[in-house]
């Protein structure tokens, strides 16, 4: 009787295990409404762009780089710090195979057809590209699913069903959906707050600032999609989304000045080489050389003629935010930023770092987020 109850009690431990556990083949629907069928677990994966390690290091947390066969560096390109962590961490991930290309989506078919994948998880924004190059349609007849996935044209509304459809292509739906809740809570309270909110700001955004030198002047932004939609997710009225007719471009700093923006604000990273004046957030960096890149932004010839500047309604954020599951923290900083009295004691840093300590196992080094004059 004693044996019966231990067995039965076991049976219970492992059942929520048991009914979680993946069968295969696994048909989804992936953010571009396809619909892809799996047919065995994952193990030789392509990354299209390789800031998506992000998303498989809340996933695969173990090693987010074990079934990755190539992908496009991007954090090497673009974003140093994070870099060095992660193969501080997880060394191997140095031999992986560089695509070394933009990312934009432009991929080269042969590289990948050599590397014998059985996934490829690619941003939406990429699918033209894809299209046009005749990837997508080759790896489709070779039976090579390709499920994409996007923080970048519709964070809010995409990001969550994104972390579910990998948890579910890679066999971890358990823990996507833990880091699924943890972002809904966090999304609901900034939205419960913000219903409170009675004028929304004005807002222009430069995303990488500085990223040709000081001379080169201002100000590229962005529409609805990257860091417009998030400024919108965060209560803000974006410059970008009103004049625009794409994704992405120039605004004159005359516009900018003549719409009289309640906030300016800038995104940047540290990246290698010389010739930039990009402001250089990310981990381990000098708060000192963060602040003086900012100021060296903000003194731009015609810059300094906004309106917010001379007010000192400006701020800056990490960059990589804008394609990048982790997006809820840019929503917070933001939100925080527009109506600080709102969101006192919110705190971006902390919940960043509880991202990291909690559902990855990437190293919680010392990182600095953000910029504004009071801090």
């Amino acid at each position: 009787m004693n044996l019966k109850k231990t067995i039965m009690g076991i049976a219970l431990i492992f059942a929520p295990l048991l009914a979680m556990a993946q069968n295969w083949p696994v048909t989804v629907t992936d953010l571009d409404n396809r619909s892809v069928t799996i047919p065995k677990e994952p193990q030789r994966i392509i990354l299209q762009d390789g800031r998506d390690i992000l998303a498989l290091a809340l996933l695969e947390r173990g090693n987010p780089f074990a079934k990755v066969v190539a992908w496009n560096n991007l954090p090497k390109k673009q974003d140093t710090e994070t870099w060095n962590v992660l193969k501080r961490k997880w060394p191997e991930a140095e031999k992986i195979l560089d695509m070394q290309f933009s990312d934009q989506g432009n991929v080269d078919l042969e590289t990948i057809i050599s590397r014998h994948p059985d996934l490829m998880i690619a941003q939406l924004r990429a699918k033209p590209s894809l299209v046009q190059s005749g990837v997508l349609a080759k790896l489709e007849a070779l039976h090579v699913p390709v499920v994409f996935v996007d923080y970048e044209l519709h964070p809010v509304e995409n990001t969550l069903p994104g972390i579910a459809l990998l948890g579910k292509v890679l066999g971890q739906n358990e823990r996507a959906q833990q880091y699924i809740t943890f972002y809904q809570q966090r999304l609901d309270m900034l939205h419960q707050r913000l219903a409170n909110a009675h004028k929304k700001p004005l807002v222009f955004i430069e995303p990488i600032a500085g990223v040709a030198g000081l001379d080169n002047g201002c100000c590229f932004t962005h529409a609805r999609n990257g860091w417009g939609g998030l400024v919108e997710a965060a209560g803000g009225v974006n410059i970008g989304s009103q004049l625009l007719p794409g994704a992405t471009g120039n605004v004159s700093v005359e516009k900018i000045i003549s719409m009289n923006p309640d906030y300016y604000l800038m995104t940047g990273s540290k990246r290698p080489g010389k010739g930039t004046a990009i402001i250089p957030f990310g981990y381990n960096v000098d708060e000192k050389e963060v602040a003086a890149a900012f100021n060296a932004l903000l003194a731009r010839q015609g810059g300094s003629s906004i309106p917010a500047v001379t007010q000192g309604h400006t701020g800056a954020l990490y960059h990589h935010f804008y394609n990048n599951p982790y997006n809820i923290i840019a929503i917070e900083t933001l939100s925080k930023i527009f109506y600080p009295e709102l969101f006192k004691d919110i705190d971006p840093l902390a919940d960043y770092h509880t991202i990291i300590k909690d559902f990855t196992q990437i190293p919680d080094d010392n990182i600095v987020l953000s910029y504004t004059p009071s801090h």
